[in-house]
């Protein structure tokens, strides 16, 4: 998907709905920016990270005295493991690091089956433009997981969070409360045509779907045309339909962080949870946007707590 073919239909868009075409990136008047910064750790101590970042370059960036990360469970910043793909939150022009997630990825479909007896191998649909996915839920983690997924069985939705091990996904916690609906029978949303509010509310989340260091939203109300889905255009969050391109601004209703974000991809997936975030107060329900990481970070989200109460509007 090239974006200078994104940047020029947003641009028109917003000429055809006579709006100001807006710029991408985070709201000026944020304060102090987050920079998230990504890369694979080359050497790590208390006061120092070393990585190689996705396109070759290596970066030294001091840890913060206060800096937490994670990698299956809390750690501290310097027992990450040479080699982990990092995750970081960033300030100072992205010197100084003070969030660290190492190899978390985040599994988010329908089930499709599940075998096993201690550790359980869970294969999902995840969605016509991601495909098939098999994660293993460690025995340890089962009980948290199920609480959370009581109808753990095909054809019902699946979200958590975990790590990525010799190739495959673990599954640690749950991201959200299971629907209690099958996945095809999403509830409708409310009669008031929310596409007429200036901003509508949900919740944001995160996948690790997107292209590597990609600054972009997943969103679930595409014109089909658009995208060639027959799954685009559903939601319970009364979202009004957009084409690839359009520009959303997107605030952190937690952290009072906004920024405008490109729509790149289809949401589908994410327009079938009719669930809600109690991040810092309880979100109207539905996912409005799902964020790629970087995006998400440099909003203030938290990749394990998986989600924010966001607020979206047109850019």
């Amino acid at each position: 998907m090239g974006h200078p073919s994104v940047e020029r239909r947003r641009v028109l868009a917003a000429a055809a709905l006579g709006r100001e075409s807006g710029v991408p990136g985070p709201d000026p008047d944020n304060g102090e920016p987050i920079t998230a910064v990504a890369g694979e750790i080359l050497d790590i101590s208390p006061h120092l990270v070393i990585i190689e970042t996705p396109d070759g370059a290596e970066e030294r960036l001091v840890i913060a005295p206060w800096a937490t990360a994670w990698h299956g469970a809390d750690a501290s910043p310097a027992d990450l493991p040479l080699g982990a793909m990092v995750m970081m939150r960033t300030r100072r022009e992205g010197r100084v690091v003070e969030r660290l997630w190492a190899d978390t990825t985040r599994i988010t479909g329908t089930i499709l089956s599940i075998s096993g007896r201690k550790d359980l191998t869970v294969e999902l649909d995840c969605g016509p433009h991601r495909g098939h996915r098999t994660i293993v839920i460690p025995y340890r983690a089962t009980g948290r997981l199920q609480v959370r997924h009581p109808k753990f069985e095909p054809g019902y939705l699946f979200d958590a969070i975990g790590i990525r091990r010799d190739g495959a996904g673990l599954a640690l916690l749950p991201a959200t409360s299971q629907p209690p609906y099958p996945a095809r029978a999403v509830p409708p949303p409310p009669p008031a045509y929310a596409g007429l509010q200036s901003r509508i509310s949900g919740t944001a989340t995160w996948s690790d779907t997107f292209d590597e260091e990609e600054r972009g939203a997943a969103y679930p109300m595409l014109e089909r045309s658009d995208t060639g889905c027959p799954d685009t255009g559903t939601s319970c969050a009364g979202l009004p339909y957009l084409a690839i391109g359009s520009l959303l601004q997107i605030r952190n209703v937690c952290s009072s962080r906004s920024a405008n974000v490109p729509v790149v991809a289809c949401g589908c997936v994410a327009g079938r949870f009719c669930d809600r975030c109690v991040e810092c107060d309880t979100s109207p329900r539905g996912r409005i946007a799902e964020l790629s990481p970087f995006s998400y970070v440099e909003l203030g989200g938290d990749l394990v707590k998986g989600c924010f109460n966001a607020q979206i509007g047109l850019g």
